[in-house]
């Protein structure tokens, strides 16, 4: 018999991820952890938003481990390169600690060989398995190398889908319950800690490289010892000391560490050829328990915690008045993203070194029966990358931007109400008109966004930023509302939307907008 690569993971190390390449690089390819911190000409990470969060994640990881700085003085003074060069040296001191198969295996656990065997497709959101229907060769499973492999071990301790593909009848601490349902038999795995319930929101600040990045999102220990929700401080990474069981001591720091949270071990797993071993493993706390990841938004005003959920409907970009509310400093009960606040308070303090930041807002939308997570439907990746100037961050800025984005809130109701008012004129069912319709006009203008955020800065661009979304109201009625009949055009020209107080800068509800509504009926 010939024996494949895993089969030999116990005895013998093998695929270092410090040396070969697996890290996806947009524009470039694979790349190694010593790649990433050697070469800065890298700008982003490559693969889709679960992938990239769960590889900046770790990065962010080596990053704190290697050179968390005291203070943000001593973070601004180190900079991205003397950072980069720490990572550099922390992963030649601990390659050993890296190796995917072997004696140690990396963020796997050995001793969990006796949980039942699952196939790779088992634990992807987007490969069918079962008697799912496949739709495109995308979704058929396939063999993975050894970098696909590893990619995917950090993305499943991330964001695992809860449900019966884990084998939850294998306990590594002795008495531990936690696996077990209330008539004591194994339960359904939980979903990973950056999943959640729908899919959280994650947002991180950007540079102009991927060391910019990771620079930019560097906690120092000063911020880390402020945080309520780790009360076990910076921590330590797992692949230095890994827990022996769900509960035991090891497990415990890192469940409430910040380098812990960080590299998350949710599923104790291990790679063994073409197939995993695969089982719950530490239980991380999540919003509803009082804990929220840095890079989650959420509005902790009510009884209950909210969090900004991904929404293939609502594209990220949109949540931006949200995420930045903190720039107000008259505003409460708004959502906060402690990775978007620290960032870009750090970025405005030192604005003679960045002159420019970047925000990206990426998830993964599932969809959830009797405690089973999976893709479908209207389920999608979502993923939006806003550009600013450190200069625009101020309140003046954000007031006029909020502003503006209820504007446009208004507009999007306009476009559904005016195509809807148009087919019942025409005694036809419209409001799946009405919902495209609305979709299109948010669609339309994600690509001029950018024009009303410098707008926002430069008022006297605002009369030419909302002529252009105006129009893109105009083209969604016309769209969706034809008029080549005499009865359609009577329809068409009675309903057609009246934005005169928009391209005023007035309210929807002044009394000039009613004034016109009421001369128009």
């Amino acid at each position: 018999m010939t024996l494949g690569k895993g089969d030999f993971m116990h005895t013998q190390n093998q695929f270092n991820l410090v040396d070969e390449p697996w890290i996806p690089i947009a524009g470039h390819g694979l790349a190694s952890l010593s790649d990433i911190f050697s070469k800065p000409h890298f700008k982003a990470l490559g693969g889709n938003p679960i992938q990239k969060i769960s590889v900046l994640k770790l990065l962010l990881a080596i990053c704190q481990t290697a050179a968390t700085p005291q203070d943000d003085d001593e973070w601004a003074q180190m900079g991205a390169q003397g950072m980069a060069e720490k990572a550099l040296a922390y992963l030649k001191e601990k390659r050993d600690c890296f190796w995917l198969y072997g004696e140690k295996p990396f963020l796997q656990m050995p001793a969990i060989e006796k949980a039942a065997e699952q196939t790779f497709g088992a634990i992807l959101p987007e490969i069918s398995t079962g008697n799912t229907t496949v739709l495109t060769q995308s979704q058929v499973e396939q063999n993975l190398s050894d970098a696909e492999k590893a990619l995917l071990l950090i993305q499943v301790m991330n964001f695992a889908l809860s449900g019966k593909k884990t084998d939850n009848s294998i306990c590594l601490s002795p008495n531990y319950s936690g696996k077990m349902n209330d008539k004591g038999k194994p339960s359904t795995g939980k979903s990973g800690p950056a999943l959640a319930f729908m899919g959280l929101l994650h947002s991180y600040i950007v540079g102009d490289s991927l060391l910019s990045t990771l620079w930019l999102n560097l906690a120092s220990l000063e911020l880390v010892n402020q945080s309520n929700t780790v009360k076990n401080g910076l921590g330590f990474p797992p692949w230095e000391k890994m827990p022996t069981g769900e509960v035991c001591d090891t497990a415990m720091q890192l469940q409430y560490s910040w380098i812990g949270r960080l590299t998350p071990l949710s599923r104790f797993l291990l790679l063994k050829g073409n197939t995993i071993h695969y089982s719950e493993g530490i239980y991380y706390p999540n919003y509803k328990d009082g804990f929220i990841e840095s890079s989650v938004a959420a509005n902790t005003s009510g009884k209950e915690i909210k969090v900004l959920w991904s929404d293939p409907e609502k594209r990220p970009w949109r949540s931006l008045v949200s995420l930045l509310s903190f720039l107000n400093s008259n505003q409460a009960n708004d959502f906060d993203c402690q990775n978007i606040r620290f960032a870009i308070k750090r970025a405005r303090s030192h604005e003679n070194h960045i002159d420019k930041i970047g925000i990206w807002n990426g998830g993964l939308r599932v969809s959830s029966n009797a405690g089973e997570q999976y893709v479908s439907g209207t389920d999608d990746f979502v993923e939006s990358e806003i550009y600013l100037p450190t200069a625009y961050l101020g309140e003046s800025w954000y007031h006029n931007l909020k502003k503006e984005m209820s504007d446009l809130d208004d507009l999007s109701k306009n476009v559904y109400g005016t195509v809807l008012a148009y087919f019942k004129e025409c005694n036809v069912e419209g409001k799946s008109h009405a919902a495209q319709a609305s979709n299109l006009f948010w669609q339309l203008c994600e690509p001029q966004f950018p024009k009303l955020l410098d707008a926002c800065e430069l008022i006297e661009k605002l009369p030419e930023a909302r002529q252009i979304f105006a129009n893109i109201v105009t083209r969604c009625y016309d769209t969706h509302c034809p008029k080549e009949t005499a009865r359609q055009l009577d329809a068409w020209a009675k309903c057609r939307p009246q934005i005169g107080w928009y391209l005023k800068g007035e309210s929807p509800n002044s009394k000039n907008s009613k004034k016109a509504k009421k001369a128009k009926a």
